[in-house]
């Protein structure tokens, strides 16, 4: 019987998981010599290529020693926290990295809470070492307070520690003697991670995570927790709710290196993907054929944020995009909620709008980035937070915010929080920087990094994550400043953007396409302007001398998606199509502006 070893890496946001990952897979000898394979394998979508962060978890294989080890690969941030709670119960043990400056964030705590209440035996990396600054035994000692507070075994409070770089490919038992490879990590794992247990018995498999084939559909993933699974056998599908479905497996495979490899059957304590079963969701148990037991249902952590999706209604739909009616917009948002745990897409009154929740703006916009890419169009709102009821009083999530940031600048970001009704519970240094600990209500991130990164030259180092709900903190400031709104439909010129440059900034250049309504820029005063920046120079055979001064434009401020979920108010959408992000007024019209405008002042 091969032996194996389940193991999950989970860490805070670009503390070196994927990098790690590579790193094993190099070691381990899965590529033939002269492959090309490029850095972060793992991250293998655009998307998380561009931003420099994983997105969704996946799993490879490696061999080590006549040992088969199954390797997830986690997401850090906190607003892809469902992806990391589903596929830890996959996992018999954790490689919990920390970087050897930062130390334990926010995220940190996060993934180290719920696999520790799974029981999970960690192991811990301290990653970096080889960086300025760096302080490995401080870091170890923090992370040991951190297990303590949060209430770990005796088991798990005894973890053994590995220092190393995962970038330059070492690691080592002490973090003053490099070795030349990563094997003292490899062999840490298969001395304390437990082998995956055999279990005897009926079949039981969760499924936890899944793929998609264009040839054979839907692919269940997950971990045979007990008995044996087989090629061709009968099997129940019992659902979330209990109910049961008949079905039969068609293919099984395992993992092997990056790819699947077909198997005839898996025994308990391996990780298996599964074609042929129908209408299957996350969660959901592949039991006994005759005698089914559902395994507990997957619990994941309530989303604290919704967005308004709308088809899109200006004057230039359909320009652009392939997908543009409702249908198109209902069927790919069911569609996510199937992998996408922490989503949930509620229908409003009307048949073009859907409420859609998530974790936060990231978790969010990586949806709306990741469909404009596939060729929708749509509009959504401005971001608000879910408000509950609690023993009849009115309470908003609240926050954990972490912020370092250079000593000078600290009180710029102290005022820019407090504004926001933040709290500040820590103060202290940390090597150069000053480390600041807030609790802050959710509604008041929405727009903060902007204002934090501008106040601190770009310096800061921002981190949150979903504390609680709390009691309703009062009124929050919005933005300040009012935006100029387009007065007509057609190209903008040069000549009018230079005449209305004292008015405001611009977040558009000359000669492009805008319409009635359409977000031009943003004023200097607190409320709404209408301009014309279509109007052309008047064309005539008199010239005076010194009138034709040269046209000088200041660049114009672009936002990124991010930025613009930030930026927008209660009476604004933004429309995203494949090609452009444009910021618009609800109504477009600005008479019906003007009727409607008590429906947002009451908001």
């Amino acid at each position: 019987m091969q032996k194996i070893r389940n193991i999950a890496i989970i860490a805070h946001v670009d503390h070196g998981k994927t990098t790690l990952v590579d790193k094993i897979l190099h070691s381990c000898a899965i590529f033939r010599e002269g492959q090309e394979t490029g850095e972060l394998i793992l991250d293998n979508n655009d998307l998380e290529r561009e931003r420099g962060i994983t997105i969704v978890s996946k799993n490879v294989s490696v061999m080590y020693k006549d040992v088969k080890i199954n390797i997830i690969d986690t997401p850090g941030h906190a607003d892809f926290g469902g992806e990391v709670e589903r596929v830890l119960k996959m996992a018999d043990g954790v490689l919990l990295l920390c970087d050897a400056f930062e130390g334990a964030m926010p995220q940190t705590r996060f993934v180290t809470q719920k696999a520790l209440a799974l029981g999970l035996k960690p192991i811990v990396v301290v990653n970096k070492v080889d960086k300025e600054n760096c302080r490995p035994e401080e870091v170890y000692e923090q992370i040991f307070e951190l297990f303590f507070n949060l209430e770990a075994t005796e088991d798990q409070l005894d973890f053994p520690v590995i220092y190393g770089s995962s970038k330059q490919g070492w690691m080592s038992t002490d973090w003053k003697v490099p070795t030349d490879n990563i094997f003292p990590l490899m062999d840490a794992i298969l001395e304390n991670i437990p082998p995956a247990p055999i279990a005897e018995g009926t079949l039981q498999m969760q499924i936890t995570s899944l793929d998609y084939s264009s040839f054979v559909g839907r692919i269940a993933i997950g971990r045979v927790a007990r008995g044996t699974i087989k090629e061709n056998m009968p099997v129940s599908l019992v659902k979330r709710d209990g109910t049961i479905q008949k079905s039969r497996i068609k293919e099984l495979y395992t993992f092997e290196g990056l790819g699947k490899v077909r198997a005839t059957e898996v025994a308990s304590g391996d990780i298996c993907a599964v074609v042929g079963i129908e209408g299957f969701d996350i969660g959901d148990t592949i039991a006994d054929f005759e005698k089914p037991e559902q395994l507990a249902v997957i619990h994941i952590d309530e989303p604290t944020m919704n967005m308004l999706f709308t088809i899109n209604t200006s004057p230039f739909f359909g320009k652009e995009g392939k997908f543009v009616t409702s249908r198109h917009l209902r069927d790919r948002l069911y569609k996510e909620m199937e992998k996408n745990l922490a989503l949930k897409v509620v229908e409003t009154e009307s048949p073009d709008s859907y409420l859609v929740y998530g974790r936060g703006i990231l978790h969010l916009s990586v949806l709306i980035e990741t469909m404009r890419r596939e060729g929708y169009e749509l509009q959504v709102g401005q971001p608000q937070v879910i408000i509950k009821e609690i023993d009849g009083v009115k309470c908003e999530p609240v926050e954990t915010l972490i912020v370092d940031v250079p000593g000078d600048v600290a009180g710029k970001v102290i005022e820019l929080v407090t504004q926001r009704k933040g709290d500040l519970l820590i103060m202290e240094p940390k090597g150069d920087l000053q480390h600041l600990e807030f609790d802050i209500p959710a509604r008041g991130i929405i727009g903060l990094r902007n204002n934090v990164l501008t106040a601190t030259g770009g310096e800061a180092i921002m981190a949150h994550r979903f504390k609680a709900y709390e009691p309703w903190k009062g009124t929050i400031p919005g933005r300040l400043n009012g935006v100029l709104v387009s007065m007509d439909t057609g190209k903008t010129t040069a000549f009018a953007i230079d005449k209305l440059q004292d008015r405001g900034r611009f977040h558009i250049d000359p000669g492009v396409d805008v319409y009635e309504g359409q977000v031009l820029g943003e004023h200097i005063r607190d409320n709404d302007l209408v301009i014309n920046l279509t109007k052309g120079k008047q064309l005539t055979n008199m010239r005076a001398s010194g009138s034709d001064t040269n046209v000088r434009i200041a660049p114009a401020i672009k936002f990124s998606l991010e930025e613009s979920m930030e930026y927008i108010q209660a009476d604004e959408y933004i429309e995203v199509t494949p090609q452009s992000i444009r910021l618009r007024k609800i109504f477009l019209n600005e008479n019906e502006r003007r009727i409607n405008a008590k429906r947002f002042t009451n908001q």
